[in-house]
């Protein structure tokens, strides 16, 4: 059964943003909307927000920061919960219904359940968060009560040694326990981000499919992408979403599940009914065409991309006594200013200088 791919729009990839000389001009000179949902030159929609509340995080993934060396953010540079929250309303009143909590890792975040209470109070259809599960077993029920709908939480290895060995801190048993927690406090259905790496955790694919059908809990592979903080990406390392698919349906027949929206991966349930699990091939397959998604960095920049470095600074804003009308602007321009791909398989791609952590997932 061939790997299915999401409905693209009919564009052509452009290069990276940095490699290309007066988009700028051009999107000041494009008929940006003033009114209606957050729509970009492509006929996308965008109503899925990403908050990061923080860029430090309590773990050290090999993929993603160094051991040592990162340098955070001061407490003064991040945006307070009184502008997260302003924000999110602005965002919300111009069509956006998703809102996820990232990092990061959000839950290090000291009050983030009274964030969540306040953000629930907005609206959302969906308020989700993405963590590492290594604080969130005691804060499972209080997150829930606060308006949280579900988690994703990130786990690499189904091994004690060689989870320590990619995560550098924490441990495996922790991370089991808060999927249970999660569950137990109603934060279903609850999704397993695993970022498969070739010769590190890619003999254990079976095994974590063997783990969604067992549990009833959705398993995402992911690739690994250019936004590590080392620099040290490269495709040899990555092991592509079809590879992937191939491996699981051999030992367990697969059948694709109809896209429902523009989320990432592709859904897939086994055969014979026992559990779902997704893939996420942002590099090999991207999901550009289709993407709804903008992001809002720690320190306040909105991002339309992962792999762009057009950041637009509502901090800024906010403390220069800016109103909501000047949010909802600068909201509009951001999306407006989006490419049609991140070009990752341009031979110009410049990887971002901002690393995933900093950025926000």
């Amino acid at each position: 059964m061939p790997l299915e791919t999401n409905a693209p729009v009919a564009v052509t990839l452009r290069p990276h943003p940095r490699a290309v000389e007066g988009d700028r001009d051009e999107v000041s000179r494009a008929s940006m909307p003033t009114t209606g949902p957050l729509l970009d030159r492509y006929g996308r929609v965008h109503d899925d927000l990403r908050i990061s509340v923080t860029d430090r995080c309590n773990l050290r993934c090999v993929y993603c920061m160094p051991d040592v060396g990162m340098t955070f953010l001061p407490q003064n540079a991040l945006l307070s919960f009184d502008e997260i929250v302003r924000v999110a309303g602005v965002a919300a009143s111009l069509g956006v219904t998703a809102l996820r909590l990232t990092g990061g890792e959000p839950l290090v975040r000291k009050g983030l359940v009274s964030l969540i209470s306040r953000l629930s109070g907005v609206g959302f259809r969906d308020l989700s968060l993405t963590t590492n599960g290594m604080l969130l077993t005691p804060l499972a029920a209080s997150l829930a009560d606060a308006g949280l709908t579900r988690v994703n939480v990130s786990c690499d290895s189904l091994r004690d040694d060689r989870f320590t060995s990619i995560r550098r801190r924490g441990n495996l048993a922790t991370v089991l326990a808060s999927m249970d927690a999660a569950e137990a406090a109603g934060l279903s259905p609850l999704k397993v981000n695993v970022v498969i790496l070739r010769g590190v955790n890619d003999d254990e694919i079976l095994n974590f499919a063997a783990f969604a059908r067992d549990t009833g809990r959705v398993v995402r592979f992911i690739e690994f992408m250019p936004l590590d903080a080392q620099g040290q990406w490269d495709k040899t390392q990555l092991v592509a979403g079809r590879e992937v698919f191939e491996r699981v349906s051999q030992q367990w027949p697969l059948e694709a599940i109809e896209p429902g929206g523009s989320a990432p991966a592709e859904r897939f349930r086994f055969a014979d009914g026992h559990g779902e699990i997704g893939l996420i091939s942002s590099v090999t397959q991207p999901f550009c065409g289709t993407c709804n998604r903008l992001r809002l960095t720690s320190d306040g920049a909105f991002r339309n991309c992962l792999f762009s470095d057009d950041e637009l600074s509502v901090r800024e804003v906010i403390r220069g006594g800016g109103g909501d009308a000047e949010i909802a602007e600068l909201l509009r321009r951001s999306v407006w200013a989006k490419f049609p791909g991140h070009a990752i398989n341009e031979p110009d791609f410049l990887r971002p200088t901002r690393s995933m952590s900093m950025i926000g997932g």
